[in-house]
C-alpha cells in the first residue's frame, strides 16, 4: 500500500468517523427533544389530575356543607317555632300581667 492509499483510508476513516460523531450528535437531539416532550406532557396530564381531583374534593366538601347548613337550618326552624309557640301559651298570663300593672299604677 502505498504512501496516497495510506492517505486515502486515513480520510475515509476521518470522514467515516466525523459522519458516526454527527448521526450520534443528532440522535441525541432527537433523544433530549422527545424527552422533553414527553416530560411536557407527563406534567400536564398531572396538573390536570390533580385540578380533577382538587374539584373533586371542592364538590365532595360543598355537598357536606349543604348537608350540614341544611341540618343546622332544621335545627333553627326547630327552635324558633318552639319559642314562637312558647310565647303563644305564655301570652295570655303576659297580657295579664300588663293589666295588672297598669291598674296598681
Amino acid at each position: 500500500m502505498g504512501r496516497a492509499d495510506v492517505l486515502r483510508t486515513i480520510k475515509d476513516a476521518e470522514a467515516d468517523a466525523a459522519a458516526t460523531i454527527g448521526k450520534a450528535e443528532s440522535d441525541a437531539a432527537s433523544i433530549i427533544s422527545e424527552a422533553r416532550a414527553s416530560a411536557a406532557e407527563k406534567t400536564s396530564s398531572g396538573r390536570q389530575e390533580a385540578e380533577a381531583e382538587a374539584n373533586s374534593l371542592l364538590e365532595k366538601s360543598r355537598k357536606a356543607s349543604a348537608k350540614s347548613a341544611t341540618k343546622v337550618s332544621s335545627e333553627g326552624d326547630a327552635d324558633l317555632a318552639a319559642v314562637h309557640e312558647s310565647g303563644e301559651s305564655n301570652r295570655d298570663a303576659a297580657i295579664e300581667s300588663v293589666f295588672s300593672a297598669f291598674r296598681e299604677a
